[in-house]
């Protein structure tokens, strides 16, 4: 049976925890900010966990 390819943007985008949890960054804060209030690029900040659904497509495209 021949390798999968791991998807190079996802591997730019995810990152998997020691426990095997999956996040992502947070939406919305690389441009236009000016605009925005500042209560939402501070919410914007950080990382969190992918939601559930994303997770077995996420890990396919991660090779795992």
């Amino acid at each position: 049976m021949p390798k999968n390819k791991s998807h190079s943007g996802a591997g730019k985008r995810f990152r998997v925890t020691g426990s095997g949890k999956i996040l992502r960054e947070k939406a919305g804060k690389r441009h236009n900010l000016e605009k925005k209030p500042s209560k939402v690029t501070r919410r914007m900040t950080g990382t969190v966990e992918l939601a559930k659904a994303d997770v077995p497509r996420a890990k396919k495209l991660l090779g795992r």
